[in-house]
């Protein structure tokens, strides 16, 4: 099986497990072989988009040049695991236009649950006032319409999750069939 690149694109509120995720898929890919890139909201505000801020204005720059990065990527034969919250539709729909096998992945928890897993502290800032434009609290958060997957990590383990997505990249032909633990 040639290495086709795809961009999985996993979307959801801080704290839905969008990195975790991320982390663990990365790991799996590269046991198998894969040329992975993992592209993480938090890790890229660091270097090639810390200049900008949180106006809806910078978050759509923001996912702009994330989108040049996995464009190139994936087109070139590598597989992108992009974790950003990336709030709006139209947004990710453009992400969809111009990466190659984009798919979605709705890391889907209720907004509680995230509230209970801030491990930073954000959501506490944002519902107190000091943090302005934060998705969930005072900015919206449009839930895709139709993702090729979605996972509740209120209600699924992270091996099930796993498990979802590896099944998909597998049925997909974008990833080798391997006969793991995270198979539900």
């Amino acid at each position: 099986m040639s290495e086709k690149g795809f961009t999985l694109w996993l979307t959801g509120l801080s704290g839905a497990g969008k990195t975790t995720i991320a982390v663990a898929l990365e790991q799996e890919l590269r046991e198998r072989g894969l040329r992975i890139e993992r592209l993480d909201g938090d890790t890229v505000r660091e270097g090639l988009t810390r200049d900008l801020g949180f106006s809806k204005e910078d978050r759509d720059k923001n996912i702009e040049r994330v989108t040049f990065v996995a464009k190139l990527l994936s087109r070139n034969g590598v597989g992108v695991l992009a974790s950003f919250i990336s709030p709006y539709q139209a947004t990710r729909d453009k992400v969809r236009e111009e990466t190659t096998n984009f798919i979605e992945v709705y890391v889907n928890a209720p907004l509680q649950t995230c509230i209970d897993r801030d491990v930073k502290g954000m959501y506490a800032k944002a519902i107190a006032g000091q943090i302005k434009n934060f998705t969930g609290i005072d900015d919206p958060y449009e839930a895709p319409h139709q993702p090729e997957i979605e996972v509740n990590t209120d209600r699924q383990s992270l091996q099930e999750s796993i498990g979802a997505i590896l099944g998909y990249l597998e049925t997909r032909q974008l990833v080798p069939v391997k006969e793991a633990a995270y198979h539900v």
